[in-house]
């Protein structure tokens, strides 16, 4: 089913830049004014069966907003799902199975007539928040998801970071338990597996918290809120794992804020919190000692307002 934004209309304007946000439950497609207001925004599920299947929806939407924007847009930047490959201009996201090495740039380009720039959904939350959110005027960003998964991205002295295949960021598999679980990409440890919504749950429900083995982090944070004490100390280990991993990263990267956004963000103080107070034990450093962490601000519009950041940087 289509879905529209109410109250948005985009006048046929060559100046707009056409962004796509590409994820494993929607794929949704916006058109963003040179001021970074989303004026057009629609999606679809992402649907089911193949490759050519997930592209017909994108497609479809694609050419809905050209139309809206006058049959030209200055430009286009499409947020995906990981991993890309920037040198090829492909995407294999792992939560679309349909889409491995997908050509997803040659078939956008052909489809607008370019110039078309591709970046991962961290990356793309990271330039959304820079933009019109939490980060406005940072220089050197962490942007990231805590939710199913954590992922992130990365801006340098006030511009994109890609790394050599578009991958840079990936802050969900920086290890913070070595003798940890294992973790989906074959390590061990990683923060995804302490801090992440699913591994919360799980872990609560194995150290006595009464709830259903499909019990998510929006339910573990109403017990936490209620005063469950099994609940709050999955909040205060996961707030603890993610400061870990934001020391280890801010280290390396000497960075002066990270903006959260994604489900278990939206838990507010039980996550925040703890990890505030953990990150003044791990990020001792002169250089980190004052290093920001705030909530996101954009919500699910970020990849898209991202995407266009993207594509005119």
């Amino acid at each position: 089913m289509l879905e529209h934004t109410p109250g948005r209309s985009a006048p046929a304007r060559r100046n707009l830049t056409l962004a796509l946000d590409v994820g494993g439950t929607k794929i949704a497609v916006g058109l963003v004014d040179p001021s970074g207001t989303l004026v057009h925004r629609a999606q679809l599920p992402t649907a089911e069966g193949d490759a050519e299947a997930v592209w017909a929806g994108a497609q479809t939407l694609i050419v809905e907003a050209l139309q809206k924007a006058g049959g030209a847009v200055a430009a286009v930047g499409i947020s995906s799902a990981g991993p890309i490959d920037l040198p090829s201009g492909t995407v294999s996201p792992i939560n679309i199975i349909e889409w491995q090495r997908f050509p997803i740039v040659e078939r956008i380009t052909a489809l607008t007539g370019g110039p078309v720039r591709l970046g991962g959904d961290g990356l793309c939350m990271a330039l959304g928040e820079q933009w019109r959110g939490a980060a406005k005027g940072a220089q050197f960003l962490l942007g990231m998801v805590v939710s199913t998964g954590i992922g992130g991205g990365l801006v340098f002295d006030g511009a994109p970071y890609d790394g050599r295949t578009g991958n840079a960021g990936h802050v969900g598999h920086v290890v913070v338990e070595p003798d940890g679980v294992p973790c989906t990409c074959g390590g061990r440890g990683c923060v995804e597996t302490v801090a992440s919504g699913p591994h919360l749950a799980r872990w609560a429900r194995e150290h006595g918290w009464d709830a259903p083995e499909d019990a998510d982090a929006k339910e573990l944070a109403d017990a936490a809120n209620a005063g469950d004490a099994v609940a709050l100390s999955a909040f205060r280990r996961g707030g603890s794992a993610v400061a870990r991993m934001i020391a280890s990263v801010a280290a390396v990267c000497d960075l002066d804020l990270v903006v959260i956004g994604g489900g278990v963000a939206k838990s507010g103080a039980l996550l925040f919190d703890p990890l505030r107070e953990a990150l003044t034990t791990y990020a001792g450093l002169d250089f980190i000692r004052g290093l920001r962490v705030l909530p996101a601000e954009l919500g699910g519009d970020a990849g898209l307002v991202g995407a266009a950041a993207l594509a005119r940087a």
